[in-house]
């Protein structure tokens, strides 16, 4: 399943580098986005090399989910596509 990395996970004056809010494709819902719940995701960077990571919660009422990466993320990842496995 694809899905595209929205933005760090934030405060108002913090930013946890390597937790990402992540909006599945064909996901619209909470209780959908609770069915991704410990599945694996992979995000390839320009230079091929691959950051894992795991979704741990759900992130809003319209199907986003939280992802904790094994480091922190580069900001060129928002706005990419990330695979769910």
């Amino acid at each position: 399943m694809q899905a595209v990395i929205v933005n760090f996970r934030r405060g108002r004056h913090t930013q946890t580098c390597n937790q990402m809010v992540i909006k599945p494709a064909e996901v619209n819902d909470k209780d959908k986005a609770k069915e991704l719940i410990g599945k694996t995701v992979t995000w390839k960077s320009p230079a091929g090399k691959q950051i894992k990571g795991k979704i741990t919660k759900e992130h809003g009422n319209s199907g986003a989910v939280r992802a904790l990466f094994e480091r922190g993320m580069p900001g060129q990842s928002i706005g990419n596509s990330v695979k769910i496995e």
